[in-house]
């Protein structure tokens, strides 16, 4: 009788984890310019996607929302920024910038402008945690714009106690093998290595918002916005 009754809950105990509805996976959103764009690239050679792979593989359960846009400006992602707050973000990947530098925008201006996308994304996802992607120009370490720009990076990361990617380009930027013709854009192998670059910093940060029970998390493709998988 007892083993009877053992079979029957071990059984019902099955059909219950089958119904059992998956949890719902957790979002990061990519907002950048043509970098994260992956311009002249297929979609699915650009980092995000790249990321959305090392995600999965890692077992971790993330829909990557790939919002970038090429030549895109810190007031461009302004405007661009409100249909994404229709949607959860547990994570933003800010990389912008560098056009507005090219363009010889203000140092302060464009750290308002970041700084006003990071509030946003707060104001809808008060846990949403943010990794800066940070770049540099090439130039003369005296050139007061040029230290700037980069310094600026690191104070946005303090300032809203985000993760920073130091130089999203580090070890691509320079070597004609890993960029394209124009030889600013990366290529496909470039690419690999700006995911590894951002992998680092975003690795520990998608453990931690995706919690302890990570053994039985797995990536979930979701048909939302214009996503990764």
């Amino acid at each position: 009788m007892k083993s009877g009754v053992a079979v029957f809950l071990a059984m019902m105990s099955l059909v219950f984890a089958q119904q059992a509805p998956a949890a719902e996976p957790k979002d990061i959103l990519v907002f950048g310019d043509s970098l994260s764009d992956g311009f002249m690239l297929k979609r699915s050679e650009a980092y995000p996607a790249l990321i959305a792979k090392k995600l999965r593989g890692a077992g971790l359960n993330f829909l990557v929302t790939n919002a970038s846009a090429t030549g895109g400006t810190t007031d461009g992602g302004l405007q661009r920024l409100p249909p994404h707050l229709k949607h959860g973000i547990d994570i933003l990947i800010l990389e912008l910038g560098i056009n507005d530098a090219f363009r010889g925008v203000p140092i302060d201006q464009i750290q308002k402008n970041l700084q006003e996308i990071i509030d946003k994304v707060k104001a809808k996802n008060p846990n949403a945690r943010v990794v800066i992607a940070g770049m540099q120009l090439p130039g003369y370490t005296g050139d007061d714009y040029v230290s700037a720009f980069g310094q600026m990076f690191v104070d946005l990361a303090a300032k809203n106690r985000a993760a920073l990617v130091h130089y999203l380009l580090e070890g691509v930027a320079g070597n004609p093998s890993l960029n394209l013709f124009d030889g600013i854009h990366p290529n496909a192998a470039g690419q690999k290595i700006l995911a590894e670059n951002v992998w680092r910093v975003l690795e520990p940060v998608a453990r931690d918002v995706a919690g302890t029970n990570l053994s039985n998390a797995g990536f979930q493709p979701g048909a939302r916005r214009n996503h990764n998988n």
